[in-house]
């Protein structure tokens, strides 16, 4: 959606998707709404509790069928196992997409890793089309009046059209955009040492491949250290993703950057920030 600044005042029940990568501030902000009568969805949760939530046990349950203590009392229904994600901590989204690489070193064999990636998509597509849904349940149970869609890093990733359509038709896209090489930096740091699920396009995973491969003077993906490739490769990745969130938010919203959005303390700051976007949009 666009507006001008008069129309996005008189918005009564204003919806914003959050686009940009992880470490930005989308939930910094998510969080600080919340507070101000605004419900928080979050697509990473909705993923990892309504449609990862099977694979994600499936997954443990075969690791803990390997074990025969573990074994017998889940057969005999002793004990049962469940998912405990949190929005701010997606251990289990992140165990089950994985990283690919040696399996003696935590890994995932290269194929099983591309059918994860698959279910990933997937359930990325699956939770954003879920939005209008929520929005109505967000003011007509939950007596929320605004939304605010904390959408994965990955959404620029999906090439699925429709998701973007489905989102501008429905909520206000603002992207967070890092414009700072110190803070780009920070964030890149802060991704290596406490990383998120994250969704490659395929052939950008095997273009990455082959070039890691042949720098490290491997022959299979089997042979690489998972973390590894994935700290060699999240730079690469947060580039490549630039160009494409700038696709989105160019023709369909805002930008605005992360600094400015760490200087958000409430939703009047939240707000007078878009409207500032919004009059230099115009």
């Amino acid at each position: 959606m666009k507006f001008s600044v008069e129309e996005f005042r008189a918005w009564p029940h204003k919806k914003v998707t959050l686009l940009g990568m992880s470490g930005v501030g989308k939930t910094y902000l998510s969080t600080l709404l919340c507070g101000h009568q605004w419900f928080h969805y979050s697509g990473d949760y909705r993923i990892g509790t309504r449609y990862l939530d099977e694979p994600i046990l499936d997954l443990i349950k075969q690791q803990a069928m390997q074990v025969p203590f573990l074994r017998d009392l889940l057969r005999r229904d002793w004990i049962y196992i469940r998912n405990n994600i949190k929005v701010d901590d997606l251990g289990p989204v992140l165990s089950f997409v994985g990283k690919p690489g040696d399996p003696e070193r935590g890994g995932v064999p290269l194929q099983e890793f591309l059918q994860r990636q698959a279910q990933y998509r997937s359930a990325e597509i699956a939770a954003m089309r879920d939005v209008p849904e929520f929005i109505r349940k967000a003011q007509e149970i939950y007596g929320y009046p605004h939304f605010v869609n904390d959408v994965g890093g990955s959404l620029c990733e999906l090439e699925e059209p429709s998701v973007i359509e489905l989102l501008v038709e429905h909520t206000l896209i603002l992207y967070i955009q890092v414009t700072d090489e110190q803070e780009e930096q920070k964030l890149i740091e802060r991704a290596q040492s406490d990383p998120k699920p994250l969704y490659y396009r395929p052939d950008f995973l095997e273009e990455q491949l082959q070039v890691y491969l042949q720098e490290n003077g491997l022959e299979y993906a089997a042979e690489m250290d998972p973390d590894d490739f994935t700290r060699w490769v999240f730079p690469r990745l947060f580039h490549s993703r630039i160009p494409r969130y700038e696709a989105i938010a160019g023709p369909h919203g805002y930008t605005v950057t992360s600094e400015q959005v760490a200087g958000v303390r409430d939703e009047a700051d939240f707000l007078e920030l878009l409207e500032g976007v919004i009059a230099a949009d115009g």
